[in-house]
């Protein structure tokens, strides 16, 4: 399997250097913190991706190449008024 594809970044552990993002189709793909390409070794959850498929070392398709597409979507709700 290889391709580009866009996801959402699922969880990150920034202690432990790793994290999972979420592909349009559902599927799951682990990347280390080295796969960021902006070099800051870290991403926010819910952060838009674009990634690669790649043969990981322990025989399973991994993300690598994880590139920001986009900002992390807003928790913040909205009263009537437009206001937090």
């Amino acid at each position: 399997m290889t391709g580009r594809l866009t996801g959402t970044v699922a969880e990150f552990d920034p202690h432990a250097g790793f994290g999972t993002v979420v592909a349009g189709d559902g599927r799951a793909f682990w990347f280390h913190c080295t796969a960021v390409v902006d070099g800051s070794r870290t991403i926010d959850v819910g952060t838009v991706v674009c990634f690669d498929v790649v043969a990981g070392h322990l025989g399973r398709w991994e993300a690598a190449n994880v590139e920001p597409r986009g900002a992390v979507p807003s928790q913040t709700t909205t009263g009537p008024d437009g206001r937090p």
